[in-house]
């Protein structure tokens, strides 16, 4: 048996050992492929809101421009963050948004060549920016929400290409 599947009951890769803890799964003996994931979030505000974020007008200054920046960040972060993470050699992050009449939608988008996918890093920068967008305007929206964070798609990997 490899090391892969040694430490567990199934044969399949797993988080878990036999004895219930948590073990980082060894992805040694995978092959590098190029790999992408994008994520995306929603803050959702009121439009008076949304307008002054629009126009650059909110009272901290620039609120997408320091979110895009944090969420470039997280992804970096993410094995830090995230306890079972591999570190990854990120070749790309971009962050984006699109302003709806009541919401900012925010798409992360991370690329590696690598052994493992890049799921975790797109979801943590498309998060870390939502959180930013909502500590830039909740000196005028104590009430924003931050929803529907989720991946939308994922491409490389023995599991191929994957689009929600």
């Amino acid at each position: 048996m490899d090391a892969v599947t040694a430490d567990n009951d199934h044969g399949a890769l797993t988080h878990l050992r036999r004895d219930g803890t948590a073990q980082m799964v060894d992805v040694s003996g995978k092959p590098e492929t190029t790999r992408e994931a994008t994520a995306t979030a929603t803050v959702r505000s009121t439009a008076e809101v949304l307008a002054l974020l629009g126009s650059g007008g909110l009272p901290k200054g620039d609120a997408l421009a320091v979110a895009r920046v944090a969420g470039i960040m997280a992804a970096k972060k993410t094995p830090e963050l995230i306890p079972l993470c591999h570190p990854l050699p990120i070749s790309k992050v971009t962050v984006d948004f699109e302003l709806g009449p009541e919401t900012v939608d925010i798409l992360a988008t991370v690329k590696t060549r690598g052994v493992t996918g890049v799921e975790m890093e797109a979801l943590t920068a498309a998060s870390v920016a939502a959180l930013s967008v909502y500590d830039m305007i909740k000196a005028v929206d104590k009430h924003a929400v931050l929803t529907d964070i989720k991946v939308l798609a994922k491409s490389g990997g023995k599991s191929g290409d994957w689009a929600l």
